[in-house]
């Protein structure tokens, strides 16, 4: 469990994240990703990084649980650091990142997903982010790189989510195939990218990072202040302190261990 890596073909470097049972992470897994996909873009033998999860999900965002034992905010501060390094490492990462998704994809997950620069994802993948469920706020910055800006705001507004084959239809998913051909397919397109040069990938990947225009690193940093201001005023804790409970007649349910970002 946690997050490792491997080398299924040359050029192309597998991290995957591994946090039963649905890939809600606490501080230190943000680090970990962080520190792993860092490590794969340092290495000049890795042109690809393919970024996947095991489970039901890619990922169910933060685990609220820690946060909901958090007496003095001291969890809350160390997952907005931990989440904001795994985004980061992402987005800056030196060679191209293809993000394999199945299942649900929420809150941090989109952070992960927003900040890559390919996605394949399964048929039954869903992208959302539930964060005012969840008492946070936070990666609209990303999920406005996956879907246009009204719909980001009424996902983001309503806690719904989009379906791999409406990102399929805006364009932000590069391929929808069954489930057990993600891990082929995401292979496949690292595969062809990692045909080419490895100096001109770094350089072609800095070079479309710094024409981005919107810097993620600043607009998400500054999502961050309202997620603690929702803190400091106690709406998050109000909010946060119904996770876990039994729905109310006719709400739907959803991934029960996380679902949001900090």
């Amino acid at each position: 469990m946690g997050v490792s890596t491997a080398r299924p073909l040359k050029g192309i470097r597998l991290v995957t994240v591994d946090h039963p049972p649905v890939n809600a992470l606490p501080a230190r897994g943000w680090y970990d990703i962080a520190d792993t996909v860092r490590a794969a873009g340092r290495d000049p033998d890795v042109r690809c990084v393919v970024l996947a999860a095991e489970g039901r999900g890619f990922n169910a965002g933060v685990d609220i649980k820690e946060l909901q034992r958090d007496a003095d905010h001291q969890a809350l501060l160390a997952v907005n650091r931990a989440c904001y390094e795994a985004f980061a490492a992402v987005y800056e990462c030196e060679v191209p990142v293809v993000a394999a998704v199945q299942g649900f994809c929420l809150g941090g997950g989109i952070g992960l997903v927003g900040n890559a620069d390919a996605i394949v994802a399964s048929d039954d993948a869903t992208f959302g982010l539930p964060e005012l469920d969840r008492g946070a706020l936070g990666a609209a910055t990303h999920l406005a790189r996956l879907v246009p800006q009204h719909l980001m705001r009424a996902l983001y507004y309503t806690s719904r989510t989009a379906t791999a084959a409406e990102l399929l239809a805006h364009g932000s998913v590069w391929r929808v195939v069954p489930r057990d051909r993600l891990s082929g397919a995401a292979m496949e397109l690292a595969e062809e990218i990692a045909r080419k040069d490895g100096t001109l990938l770094r350089l072609a990947k800095a070079a479309i990072n710094g024409i981005d225009p919107v810097d993620v690193r600043r607009s998400y940093r500054f999502e961050q202040g309202f997620t603690f201001e929702a803190n400091l005023d106690g709406a998050a804790g109000r909010v946060r302190g119904a996770f876990g409970r039994p729905p109310e007649a006719g709400q739907q349910g959803r991934p029960g261990q996380g679902g949001a970002t900090a």
